[in-house]
C-alpha cells in the first residue's frame, strides 16, 4: 500500500517548518538513505533522508512551502512492486492547515455602492452565476460594478484605450494598479471612449483616496523567516516572564591582549589564531565554575544547577541570531576554543548547525564590541540563567599604582534571572570574571 511521507520533527522543539527545496520529483525511485528534500526548521536548513524504499507517487506539499506542520503529509511513496499511478490516484490525505495557507485565497470584493442592477439582469445572474472570467477580488467587474483602479492606471488606460473591465488587479482587493496594464489588449473604441469620458464624467473618473501606503511603484516586503519568528517568540517570552538584573564592572585587558599576542605567536604554526572573545568564553566558563550559584537555571517549581559550563555564543547570521554551543568550556584550551568557534560560526552563516549544536548550553556569551559599542544589557536566553554583554575594548583614564594612567579598559555586564541567581551571587560571578580577566594566565593552566 502506499507509505505517507509525513514532515518530520527535526530537533525536539521544532513543531513546524518551510519544505525549501525538493531533492526528487514524481517517478523517481528512491532507496532507504537517499535524500528527499531540504527542511528549514528555525535555525538551520536540513536535509531529510529517506527510509523506505519505493516510486515517488505523488508530491502534495510544493517546495517553498511555509509553516508546515510536523505530521502534516508532504509526499506519497509507492512501495516496491506497487503501482506508482494507483498510489497517486489514492484518495490524498486532507491538506494540513499551513499547507493549505499557503495557496493564495481569492479575497473578497470590498463594499462599495454600485448601481442597482434590473430586475431581469439580476434573475440572470442568479440563474447562470457569475459571467465567464469573472474573478472575485480581481479587477475584472460585472456590468454595473465600479472598477477599482490607482489614478495613474486609470490615466495611462485611457492614453493606450486599455479596457479596465478586462484587467484583472493584483492589488489590495483587487485593485488594478500599473504593472496589471502591461501587455493589456488595447479596446478598438479607445479614442471614442476616451472623448466620451472626458465629455461625461463618470463617478468611476472620480478623484479617488488611494489605501495607505498604497503606490503604482512595485515594492516587497521581507517575509519572516522561520528564524526570525522563533528569535521573536523567545525574547518575548524572555522579558515578559524573566525578571532581569543587570551588573557591569570594567575591566582592563592590557594584560589579556599581550597574552593573546603570545599566544599566537606560538600557535601560528599550527594555524591557530586566537581572538579575544575566545578567551572570554574560557574566562566565563571558569568564572562559573568558582561561582556555581549563576551556573544554573530556573525550572518552575525547581533549579538546575549544572557540574559543567556549556557556554552558548551569539553569532549574527544573515537570517538572524543563533547561538552554538562550546560544550564543556571550562575544560578546553583556548586553543581547542578557537578551532570549534571558528567551525560553528562558519557552519551557522551556511545554517548547516545541527540541533545539539545550538539547543541547550548552561550560559551565554554576546560580544558587539566589534561594532564600537561600549556597554549593553543583553536578553537572557531562557531556560538559561544568565548570559554576559561584552563591550568594546577602549584607551580610558585608569589608576595603576596609585597614577593616572591609560589602560584598554572593557565593560561587561551581566543580565541575571533574579528568579534564580541573587543579585549578591551575580555580583560575585562578575568580581571572578574581572579577576580571571586581569590575570589571564589562568586560561592557560
Amino acid at each position: 500500500m502506499p507509505i505517507e511521507l509525513k514532515m518530520p520533527a527535526l530537533s525536539p522543539t521544532m513543531e513546524e517548518g518551510t519544505l525549501a527545496k525538493w531533492l526528487v520529483k514524481e517517478g523517481d525511485t528512491v532507496q532507504s538513505g537517499d535524500l528527499l528534500a531540504e527542511i528549514e526548521t528555525d535555525k538551520a536548513t536540513m536535509e531529510f533522508e529517506a527510509i523506505d524504499e519505493g516510486t515517488i507517487a505523488q508530491i502534495l506539499v510544493p517546495e517553498g512551502t511555509d509553516n508546515v506542520k510536523v505530521g502534516t503529509v508532504i509526499a506519497v511513496i509507492a512501495a516496491e512492486g506497487e503501482d506508482a499511478g494507483a498510489a497517486k490516484a489514492a484518495p490524498a490525505p486532507t491538506p494540513a492547515p499551513a499547507a493549505a495557507a499557503s495557496a493564495p485565497t481569492p479575497e473578497p470584493v470590498r463594499a462599495e455602492p454600485v448601481e442597482a442592477p434590473s430586475s431581469s439582469s439580476a434573475t440572470a445572474a442568479k440563474k447562470d452565476g457569475p459571467s465567464p472570467g469573472r474573478d472575485p477580488g480581481s479587477g475584472q467587474m460585472e456590468k454595473g460594478e465600479r472598477i477599482k483602479a490607482s489614478p495613474l492606471a486609470r490615466r495611462i488606460a485611457a492614453e493606450k484605450g486599455i479596457d479596465l473591465s478586462a484587467v484583472n488587479g493584483s492589488g489590495p482587493g483587487g485593485r488594478i494598479v500599473k504593472a496589471d496594464l502591461e501587455g493589456a489588449p488595447t479596446a478598438a473604441a479607445a479614442p471614442a471612449q476616451a472623448a466620451a469620458a472626458a465629455a461625461t464624467p463618470a463617478p468611476a473618473a472620480a478623484p479617488q483616496q488611494a489605501a495607505p501606503f498604497e503606490t503604482d511603484i512595485p515594492h516587497t516586503a521581507d517575509k519572516l523567516s522561520n528564524m526570525r519568528k522563533t528569535i521573536a517568540r523567545r525574547l518575548t517570552e524572555a522579558k515578559q516572564t524573566i525578571p532581569h538584573i543587570y551588573l557591569t564592572v570594567d575591566i582592563q585587558l592590557d594584560r589579556l591582549l599581550k597574552l593573546r599576542g603570545e599566544l599566537n605567536a606560538a600557535l601560528e604554526p599550527q594555524g591557530v589564531k586566537l581572538s579575544v572573545n575566545d578567551l572570554l568564553i574560557k574566562a566565563l566558563a571558569k568564572a562559573l565554575m568558582q561561582v556555581p550559584k549563576c551556573n544554573v537555571s530556573f525550572a518552575g517549581d525547581q533549579l538546575i544547577s549544572y557540574s559543567r559550563a556549556d557556554i552558548s555564543v551569539a553569532v549574527s547570521v544573515p537570517a538572524g541570531l543563533i547561538t552554538p554551543i562550546i560544550v564543556g568550556a571550562d575544560e578546553k584550551s583556548v586553543s581547542k576554543i578557537s578551532t570549534e568557534m571558528k567551525e560553528l560560526a562558519g557552519r551557522a552563516k551556511e545554517g548547516k548547525l545541527q540541533p545539539h549544536e545550538y539547543q541547550g548550553g548552561t550560559a551565554s556569551i554576546s560580544n558587539m564590541g566589534m561594532f564600537g559599542i561600549s556597554q549593553f544589557d543583553a536578553v537572557i536566553n531562557p531556560p538559561q540563567g544568565m548570559i554576559m554583554a561584552i563591550g568594546a575594548g577602549e584607551k580610558r583614564p585608569w589608576i595603576v599604582d596609585d597614577a593616572l594612567a591609560i589602560a584598554t579598559v572593557m565593560s561587561a555586564t551581566g543580565s541575571f534571572d533574579h528568579r534564580a541567581i541573587d543579585g549578591a551571587d551575580g555580583a560575585q560571578l562578575m568580581q571572578a570574571f574581572k579577576q580571571i580577566v586581569e590575570n589571564p594566565l589562568g586560561l592557560v593552566a
